[in-house]
């Protein structure tokens, strides 16, 4: 069993940057694949960025490249996220995802979710 704990999000105006993490405890040796995913009112839950945590291989959503980096800190069992330029449709609540399997920017793909963490950007 793994646990995820988010933190970070909060209230910035549009350009801001904040930087989201997420700490894993338990069975984290099992992981092959973390990601952020997030959630705005009404709409479904999606993948933003994930990192393979052997290779650090990332990927990204078209929507987020070029403005956010995942990274991890394995010594901490840490994932982040770095999110900059933010704009207004970066608005949504953000969760923290771990998988056993790989390519987990896909809620099925997921094992094990942070509780998440609410990020709004005004304009």
């Amino acid at each position: 069993q793994v646990q995820l704990v988010d933190s970070g999000g909060g209230s910035v105006q549009t350009g801001g940057s904040l930087t989201l993490s997420c700490g894993a405890s338990g069975y984290t040796y099992d992981l092959v694949c973390m990601a952020w995913f997030r959630q705005a009112p009404g709409k479904e839950r999606g993948g933003v960025a994930r990192i393979h945590t052997s290779s650090s291989n990332t990927w990204y959503a078209d929507s987020v490249k070029g403005r956010f980096t995942i990274s991890q800190d394995k010594s901490n069992n840490t994932l982040y996220l770095q999110m900059n330029s933010l704009k207004p449709e970066d608005t949504a609540m953000y969760y923290c995802a771990a998988s056993l399997n790989s390519y987990c920017s896909s809620s099925s793909r997921v094992n094990y979710w942070g509780q998440g963490t609410q990020v709004t950007v005004s304009s």
